[in-house]
Formats: C-alpha cells, sequence, structure tokens
C-alpha cells in the first residue's frame, strides 16, 4: 500500500464501512471492529492535528503578510534616510551594502544595437 495521507485514509474508512455492513461481530486478524477502530484511532487523531496546524498556518501566513508591510515601509524609510543622509548618500558603501546599487557604478542603460550587414 502506498503512503498516501488520503489515500490511507480512505481504506481505513472503507474497511470499516464493509467490515460493519457485512460482518459487524466477527474477528478478523485476531481484532473485533471496536478493537480495530481503537487500533487505527491515533491515525484519525494526528488528520485532526494536521488539519489544526494547517489551519494555524493559513492563519499566520496572513499574519504575517499584514505585518511586513509595516517592516517594509520603516525599510523604504530607512533606505530613504540613508540616500538623504550627507555623510552617506546614494554612493556610499552603507546603501550598497543594504542591497542597493551604489550611484558610481550604475550602468546607463544605453544600449548600441548591432548593424546588420546590408542583404542583397
Amino acid at each position: 500500500m502506498a503512503n498516501n495521507p488520503k489515500h490511507n485514509a480512505a481504506r481505513f474508512n472503507q474497511i470499516i464501512r464493509g467490515w460493519t455492513r457485512f460482518a459487524e461481530t466477527k474477528s478478523f486478524g485476531g481484532m473485533t471492529l471496536e478493537e480495530f477502530k481503537l487500533a487505527i484511532a491515533p491515525s484519525a487523531a494526528a488528520r485532526v492535528a494536521v488539519s489544526d496546524l494547517e489551519a494555524d498556518l493559513v492563519v499566520e501566513i496572513a499574519n504575517r503578510e499584514k505585518v511586513d508591510q509595516n517592516s517594509l515601509a520603516a525599510c523604504t524609510l530607512v533606505v530613504n534616510s540613508i540616500r538623504g543622509d550627507p555623510q552617506h548618500g546614494e554612493d556610499s558603501p552603507l546603501y550598497e551594502a543594504v542591497g542597493y546599487v551604489r550611484k558610481s557604478v550604475r550602468k546607463t542603460g544605453l544600449k548600441h544595437p548591432k548593424k546588420k550587414p546590408p542583404t542583397n
């Protein structure tokens, strides 16, 4: 059997349904139906725990996105302050160290396209 959580859960439920419908009082594998349900109960509990954690993760991701907006605004304020500081500015090592390209090393963006040879 593949180790696929959705497949496993479906398999557990299928066995319980079939056993309940056709042989509820019979023992298989040395277990009654109730003992089997107890044996697989940790799987159900783990699924509930995973589901709860996934819901918590969705909430925390949304929270992170919300607080990141404030943090990004603070970053912009700091970088603009560095840029406008007379001792540092846009051409300072500090400006480069915080992730920006110094003014003196920026490329102009001007490109000279190659001329194509005439075709006859």
